[in-house]
């Protein structure tokens, strides 16, 4: 059985919500984030020297990166390709993959950095100048990718639309989708699935 490590607040719920959506029995593991850091305490740390979530555990296996457990999880779980296209289409499937790999490899950054400035209320004028083009030019490619479709690649939702989602969610969090309201539309229509709900409930979030 997968095990997830799971730090609350955070990009792990949309973890948990993936093991929902794919119907994958599961153990969850709750860490809780101290509460003078906002940062991960020593229980999880002891999990993995990084001390981040989300991590899986299957059998000798310990995998973190997001990205990494979505592609392990769909390989192992998913042979039915319910939310991956096949590599027999190389094209389809190197899309699919951009867009999987896009949230934590160019979008995280610019609204760590935005969050970062909003904690700390310590004007900086270099980084408020970087993070307010790159979040727009961002959201921006993804507002055109998504276009009319209900999802990023498509009127089917796929495993990319997981960590799109955790990206578009965040930049609400920060107040950064008044101008987006197709994004709004997106993620409101994410997160009313019923697995994502249950995944609430499970990690109470």
């Amino acid at each position: 059985m997968i095990i997830l490590h799971h730090l609350r607040i955070g990009r792990s719920i949309f973890a948990v919500w993936q093991l929902e959506e794919m119907g994958i029995d599961y153990e969850l593991k709750v860490y809780h984030r101290d509460p003078e850091t906002n940062r991960a305490q020593a229980d999880l740390k002891a999990v993995h020297p990084l001390g981040k979530s989300p991590v899986i555990e299957d059998g000798d296996l310990m995998l973190s990166e997001s990205s990494a457990i979505t592609t392990y999880l769909l390989e192992k779980f998913d042979s039915e390709h319910r939310f991956w296209p096949q590599r027999s289409d190389l094209q389809e499937w190197a899309e699919f993959s951009q867009w999987l790999h896009y949230p934590e490899g160019s979008v995280f950054g610019p609204l760590l950095i935005k969050m970062l400035q909003l904690r700390s209320g310590q004007p900086h004028a270099v980084f408020e100048a970087f993070s307010e083009g790159e979040i727009k030019l961002h959201l921006g490619h993804i507002a055109n990718q998504l276009g009319e479709k209900q999802f990023i690649l498509g009127d089917t939702f796929t495993a990319a639309d997981f960590g799109i989602s955790y990206v578009v969610s965040l930049a609400k969090r920060l107040g950064q989708l008044q101008d987006y309201p197709a994004l709004e539309s997106y993620l409101e229509r994410n997160l009313s699935r019923p697995a994502y709900q249950r995944a609430i409930e499970r990690a109470v979030e």
